[in-house]
């Protein structure tokens, strides 16, 4: 599909989504899923955000130390930050990744590797969260219960595709798809399944899984829903996993249209769940603005006259070239 055709659906279908519900149930739901965000979910929010964003920092830099790049654990967490609020700020929801894998990649001397750690990083995080989400799904009661169980096939399947990834043999040649294959194999190996490594990667990513399904019970609370736990979180699983699908306006869209469609179909109501989801929308924005906070000290500090430009090691923040 064009790129400039993509650029402009993306947008529109989660704005048609959003006049869909606004249409169907009011601005009502929206309206009432801000208004009722108290300063203790927020603090809880926030909160949570600081273990998931440490978890995922720590998870980077274990990748990236598999392929040969070295992260010090606190540019870690200040660069995940940063690229959390740009992910949040920016269009795309990818900006700040991008911009963290090169500039980690600027530092260390290798663009590639930079750019390759932080999407293996990331990768094996949605791996994990599609494992527990499966895993939620068929364990609790949910609304597609029945479904998670081709889910399960479907994650089988794939697992055994990557087993003969690995194991398969791609000579010695030069083409470009023998190079990318010995490429991934070793990324795979080193930066992911070493046994240093995959531990690590693996409890991380529970941790982050958990905390943003934590949020939105936070958010969901705060909103009013008055279910157990256990009943609304399959529901929250679901709502995250609407989060990767690319068609949103800010990350709206298909979160809410999720929600809507999981808390009425767990007899909670439609509107219910897209104020839960508004909510969340917003305790996740306010959570990242440390990033935000890191960015601005970092340009103020480099803006000093006299002062040198500081590598992001030494720094803790960004080199200072223009963002991708």
């Amino acid at each position: 599909m064009n790129r400039a055709l993509w650029a402009w659906l993306r947008p529109l279908g989660g704005a048609a989504i959003l006049a869909v519900l606004v249409w169907r149930l009011g601005a009502g739901p929206f309206l009432d899923g801000v208004r009722r965000i108290s300063a203790s979910a927020v603090l809880a929010a926030v909160s949570i955000t600081v273990l998931t964003t440490v978890a995922s920092a720590w998870r980077w830099r274990t990748v990236a130390r598999g392929l040969g790049i070295p992260l010090p654990l606190r540019t870690a967490v200040a660069a995940y930050y940063r690229s959390q609020f740009l992910n949040s700020a920016l269009p795309g929801g990818v900006v700040g990744d991008v911009h963290r894998g090169v500039r980690s990649g600027l530092d260390a001397g290798e663009l590639g590797l930079g750019l390759r750690a932080v999407a293996w990083e990331r990768t094996a995080g949605s791996v994990v969260f599609a494992v527990l989400a499966v895993v939620v799904l068929l364990v609790l009661d949910s609304p597609v219960h029945l479904a998670a169980g081709w889910a399960v096939a479907a994650a089988g399947a794939c697992a055994l595709g990557l087993a003969v990834l690995l194991r398969a043999r791609h000579g010695e040649g030069i083409s470009l798809r023998a190079r990318a294959l010995r490429a991934v194999r070793s990324d795979i190996r080193h930066g992911l399944l070493d046994r240093r490594a995959w531990p690590v990667v693996a409890l991380t990513s529970v941790v982050v899984s958990c905390g943003h399904a934590g949020i939105f019970l936070v958010a969901a609370a705060t909103t009013g829903v008055d279910a157990p736990a256990v009943r609304v979180w399959p529901l929250a699983v679901l709502v995250l996993l609407a989060m990767t699908v690319p068609l949103n306006v800010g990350g709206w869209g298909p979160r809410e249209g999720v929600a809507a469609w999981a808390f009425a179909a767990a007899g909670l109501g439609a509107a219910s769940g897209v104020a839960a989801a508004a909510a969340y929308g917003v305790l996740g924005l306010v959570a990242t603005l440390p990033g935000g906070v890191v960015l601005a000290a970092d340009r103020v500090m480099r803006a000093r006259p006299g002062r040198r430009a500081v590598p992001e090691t030494e720094l803790g923040g960004v080199a200072d070239v223009p963002a991708t």
